[in-house]
């Protein structure tokens, strides 16, 4: 089987170098070779769309090899196509590094750089490791400049249409490197997508792509904004609280930051597992930056570049009202939160593959 490297003609593919997967036998003590080995000690994950492996090349690098059985789903070559279509064209030190990919008969293989250290959902919500606030700002500071390459400095801007925590890989330094881009569509610089098809993760969608269908920049950055949100507190998207009735239920990590916000309490949100253990300025700015990002009109949010200036110190802090305002939308935001499937339509994605091992 032939692989395409990046940047490779995929009509070319016949002709590109043939990549090995090498395989320890259990009676061996050296390695030997077999193309495309995969077993279940070798799997990291599995989804709707197919099973994500770890491979080892024959320079002894691991890589991340999602492989996609067609036969098994309609959608899967179209998922594959696109997400080879657009992570080919990126470059950045914050973005998923592609290494190449194949199809043979009705298999389809991406195959990726390894994260050794998962995706920034495994680390923030288990209560079994945490994040130092260094390594988060960092995180915040990754992301951000991994979205200002999408949208301002490639030659189309790519709405990744499903920025959330689980698609945030974190390399061997926890640097953060944002992966799945199977949903992602190029647009022309100033424009939304053409489709009206909605697609992503609940808790991450903004109010009016929910309504309407049509990813946009701002669209982005509301998710952005969440994400800001949760490394900031440590909780997810949508967060259990407890009334006074001892009744647990879930709300919008966002509105539940901003009502912390209005009370004066802005630190209040801050994860208590940190134990105040972080810079005070730096994560008032983020969670001021997170809120604007998270606006709910989606015309007062802040560009994703003015974001990561307020991160960078290089603007001021945001101004906003108190009371959360409510979008023209609302109410049929609040009417799809219960018939919204909650997860992307690509299903098996690299960045959940790698929690599982």
């Amino acid at each position: 089987m032939a692989i395409a490297r990046r940047g490779e003609d995929r009509e070319k593919i016949g002709l590109a170098p043939q990549m090995t997967i090498l395989r320890r036998r259990p009676d061996q003590g050296a390695f030997s070779t077999r193309n495309w080995f995969f077993e279940t000690e070798r799997l990291l994950g599995k989804g709707g769309f197919g099973r994500v492996y770890i491979g080892i090349l024959s320079d002894n690098s691991c890589v991340a090899v999602k492989r996609i059985i067609t036969s098994e789903s309609h959608q899967g070559l179209k998922a594959y196509v696109s997400e080879v279509k657009a992570i080919s064209r990126l470059r950045h030190r914050n973005l998923v590094q592609l290494i190449g990919w194949c199809r043979n008969k009705q298999e389809l293989f991406v195959i990726y750089e390894f994260m050794p250290n998962k995706s920034l959902d495994f680390h923030l919500f288990n209560k079994t490791c945490l994040l130092t606030w260094e390594n988060r700002y960092g995180i915040a500071l990754g992301l951000a400049s991994a979205l200002l390459y999408l949208q301002e400095e490639c030659e189309q801007c790519v709405l990744q249409r499903d920025i959330k925590s689980s698609n945030i890989l974190l390399d061997s330094n926890f640097n953060a490197k944002l992966g799945d881009f199977g949903l992602a569509t190029f647009v022309e610089h100033g424009q939304g997508s053409n489709t009206t098809r909605l697609i992503g993760t609940t808790g991450y969608v903004a109010p009016e792509y929910l309504q309407t269908g049509k990813a946009t920049r701002e669209s982005d950055v509301y998710s952005f904004g969440v994400v800001a949100s949760e490394i900031a507190t440590g909780s997810p998207a949508l967060k259990v609280v407890v009334n006074e009735n001892g009744v647990k239920f879930k709300v919008k990590l966002v509105a539940w930051v901003w009502e912390q916000y209005r009370r004066g309490n802005i630190f209040g949100a801050a994860d208590p597992q940190l134990e105040q253990s972080y810079a005070r300025e730096e994560m008032e700015r983020l969670i001021m930056a997170g809120l604007a990002c998270a606006h709910p009109n989606h015309s007062h949010r802040p560009s994703i570049r003015e974001a990561l200036d307020i991160l960078n110190a290089r603007a001021p802090l945001p101004k906003l009202q108190l009371e959360m305002p409510m979008a023209e939308n609302i109410a049929s935001y609040h009417a799809n939160m219960n018939t919204f499937s909650g997860s992307s339509s690509l299903g098996a994605g690299v960045s959940e593959a790698f929690n599982s091992g």
